[in-house]
């Protein structure tokens, strides 16, 4: 092993380490990681940035703004509506909902597609009376089968694809994945509708409306002269224990006292931090007198505002009496992740306060106004619907509730779909390039202002664009060191002894492996080398090869960090992190099993 091949596995290593813990988000680490590269030497200065002007990056740039076009004009709606039957019973609930995710994420974003979808399946699951969880994890699954299939559903399709334009073969074509990815769609797909369903762990709920997003952190004020005022905690906690509820922390003089001694006294004025069933919320205020603090300090504000002349204080005055409760989903490109409710202006900007937060991950016990939000977080928000449908559309949330169809105009719906047909057609039959046409896409969305031009910049996911250009020149320095011929080397002398099909069917299994813990576009761009080292030393085609990486990044189904769309859905299913391998380990069995004959019939070796 060489000096340059040592120093790209030591970066390597380290990344995904960093992917896998999760401490910093992704493009940090992909940024770091082409700034080691640079530092030492194994990218040259002059290309340290030349990925970000990589045909792929624009293109995922461009898919991203067509799929917000798509859904603003209301598009995807209409195709929902038409597809998906309102009278229907399990199987047919699930195989139309499933299908339509898989369907759309082939031309869209599929985290684009969930969001858009979950509202309706929370709504067939209400209706049928299951719990959530079993209608949503189908949908994820479907949403991630369904980028497999063409070239611009998923990110790692496209870097896949300029790897194999970089090995001299030209780019694979719009459809060029579809025969292999379209079959394990479908099998995917009737797997989850006719057994697969059942195999998500069953997380009841009160009843069919209201779902199981986890015990909410809150707090509440202990008023002067309330029932509270003068118990001690561990009577508090008592009565807390019949609804299923517990002080975590309480506030005293602006001083945050976690797990505070049983048998302090509680004063007027206390703040106690209350995790309870959302459900139960409502009867353990009331039981114990105290006062919603986000309630008491609008009312306070309001108080404040009641002569100023802004006009963010007349909107919250003409909807002060229209107020109502909505959960909201944190999407995992929220602009609210790593911000707290105090510094987002929600009462003077949206009129709106922010009651309770409910995480999966694990329990805060901060104040909840400077609780940071994260990813897959859900929001209790109060505030007219008005107001915070405009909040959520603002910042990137999805509303946790049964929601009307609306099309704001059914001639800009037609508009933004035939647009995005014709771009992929351009594509498809070769009269463009991939970036080339959609990015002509994108320019007929502005012009004909189906996205507001302010809106362009916000619909795309920047975290994935600055992944995505800082890895490209991480993976050249792989082949240009050596170490993935290394890599190749070993894989097929001590473990594919040699033949091919073993080696298709391991980088399929390593890949998929990998994703499942780590983003999907880098596992992609750490593969695509290994693939092509081990074609050429083999001295076969790679492009079966290359499908195998194109196809296990696709494949994320083990736990909720490997896909954005299993993020997602963690909260509103009431999911435990163990809870994915149920469903998602038969499934990967079944891709591998029908994958990799299918590789090589399409891809001849």
């Amino acid at each position: 092993m060489t000096l340059e091949q040592g120093q790209i596995f030591a970066i390597l290593v380290a990344s995904m380490g960093l992917f896998i813990w999760g401490r910093w988000r992704h493009d940090v680490v992909a940024l770091g990681a082409l700034l080691a590269c640079v530092i030492v030497g194994l990218v040259p200065e002059r290309e340290a940035f030349t990925g970000f002007g990589h045909p792929a990056v624009i293109t995922v740039a461009c898919v991203l703004v067509l799929s917000y076009g798509l859904q603003r004009t209301g598009a995807v709606n209409r195709l929902a509506l038409r597809l998906i039957p309102s009278g229907s019973g399990v199987l047919l609930s699930i195989a139309a909902l499933t299908g339509l995710g898989a369907l759309l994420s082939a031309f869209m974003n599929n985290v684009g597609a969930l969001a858009l979808l979950m509202p309706i399946a929370l709504q067939i699951a209400s209706r049928l009376e299951m719990p959530p969880g079993r209608i949503l994890m189908p949908l994820a699954f479907g949403t991630i089968l369904g980028g497999m299939t063409t070239l611009i559903g998923t990110p790692p399709n496209l870097i896949v694809s300029s790897f194999r334009a970089q090995h001299g073969d030209g780019p694979f074509a719009m459809f060029d994945f579809s025969p292999v990815g379209v079959a394990v769609a479908l099998a995917g797909v009737l797997f989850i509708t006719l057994l697969g369903w059942r195999l998500v762990p069953r997380r009841e709920v009160g009843n069919a409306a209201s779902f199981d997003t986890g015990h909410y952190l809150t707090e509440a004020r202990v008023k002067e002269g309330g029932v509270a005022q003068g118990k001690t905690l561990r009577e508090i906690e008592q009565l807390l224990d019949e609804a299923d509820a517990q002080v975590v922390a309480m506030v005293r003089n602006k001083l945050r006292l976690s797990a505070p001694n049983p048998r302090r006294v509680l004063q007027a004025d206390d703040v106690l931090v209350i995790e309870a069933d959302p459900e139960e919320l409502g009867e353990v205020l009331s039981q114990l007198d105290l006062l919603l603090e986000a309630a008491r300090e609008a009312e306070e504000a309001e108080q404040r505002e009641e002569h100023d002349n802004d006009k963010d204080a007349e909107k919250k005055d003409s909807n002060g009496d229209e107020r109502t409760l909505l959960e909201l989903l944190v999407k995992p490109d929220s602009s609210l992740i790593g911000r707290s409710a105090s510094s987002t202006r929600l009462r003077s900007r949206y009129a709106i306060n922010l009651l309770a937060i409910s995480r999966q991950s694990h329990r805060s016990i901060k104040r909840l106004r400077s609780t940071l939000i994260q990813n897959g977080d859900v929001l209790l928000m109060q505030g007219s619907a008005e107001d915070i449908g405009e909040f959520a559309n603002d910042y990137g949330c999805v509303p946790l509730a049964a929601r009307a169809i609306n099309i704001p105009d059914p001639r800009q719906a037609n508009l933004a779909l035939g647009i995005m047909l014709l771009a992929i057609a351009a594509a498809a039959f070769g009269l463009l390039s991939a970036a080339i046409a959609f990015a002509t896409g994108v320019l007929a969305y502005m012009l004909l202002r189906l996205v507001p031009l302010r809106a362009v910049y916000e619909a795309i996911d920047w975290p994935v664009i600055v992944l995505l250009g800082a890895l490209i020149p991480v993976a050249g320095a792989m082949s240009s060191s050596g170490a993935a011929d290394l890599l190749a080397r070993l894989l097929m002398e001590h473990l594919a002894q040699g033949n091919p099909i073993v080696i298709v069917t391991l980088l399929l299994v390593v890949t998929m492996t990998l994703s499942d813990f780590m983003n999907n576009a880098a596992t992609a761009a750490v593969m695509c080398p290994i693939a092509l080292s081990a074609a050429s030393q083999l001295g076969v085609s790679p492009d079966a090869l290359l499908m195998a990486v194109a196809i296990g990044a696709s494949c994320s189904f083990l736990t909720p960090i490997g896909h954005q769309n299993n993020t997602l859905i963690l909260s509103p299913g009431g999911f435990r992190f163990g809870d994915y391998w149920r469903l998602g380990l038969p499934l990967e069995i079944l891709v591998v099993a029908l994958s990799v004959p299918m590789l090589l019939w399409v891809w001849p070796l």
